[in-house]
């Protein structure tokens, strides 16, 4: 895998809260869930780059090879407009991504919601490293080393006052 480029950002470790290249629209759900139809209310994305980079723990998803879900959670950080997290190699979910990078991020909190559904990418770029195991020293103490992914989103789906400001971004292959 190579390491796809993420937007410019002069200070790695603040979060890049500009409007990404992605459609922004409302979740599609059951009409009894009362999700507006209007876009007045939807979340701007510097809510979901504020909590993605300020929180501790998040909750990861991938699929076992055969085809279950696995949760768990784990440290990360966000660098150069996007969520990098990783493991050891012969963790289960680090595993799971090498033989299929689908991945799903989940904040800890259930009341300020930021879903991230993508794929994650193992980097090798040794400058995005970098930066990546600075975060890690900064936030948590110590660097994170290898292998470490960047998760580059499908869909995110956020909200804070549910259903009024429920919100959804889908992505470009390229972003």
């Amino acid at each position: 895998m190579t390491d796809r480029p993420g937007p410019d950002d002069a200070d790695a470790n603040r979060p890049d809260a500009s409007e990404p290249d992605a459609e922004r629209t409302r979740p599609e759900t059951e009409s009894s869930y009362g999700i507006p139809a209007s876009g007045e209310r939807m979340l701007p994305w510097a809510f979901v780059a504020e909590r993605m980079a300020s929180d501790r723990t998040y909750w990861v998803s991938t699929t076992l090879p055969d085809g279950r879900p696995h949760a768990r959670p784990v440290w990360g950080v966000w660098v150069d407009g996007r969520f990098h997290c990783g493991g050891g190699e012969r963790t289960r979910w680090v595993r799971n991504l090498a033989a299929n990078p689908a991945i799903v991020v989940h904040r800890e909190s259930g009341d300020e919601v930021v879903i991230v559904e993508g794929e994650a990418e193992e980097l090798a770029d040794e400058e995005r490293l970098a930066r990546v195991d600075a975060a890690y020293e900064e936030k948590y103490g110590t660097p994170h080393g290898t292998p470490a992914f960047a998760v580059h989103p499908d869909t995110v789906l956020a909200w804070s006052d549910y259903p009024a400001d429920a919100t959804k971004w889908e992505f470009g292959s390229d972003w």
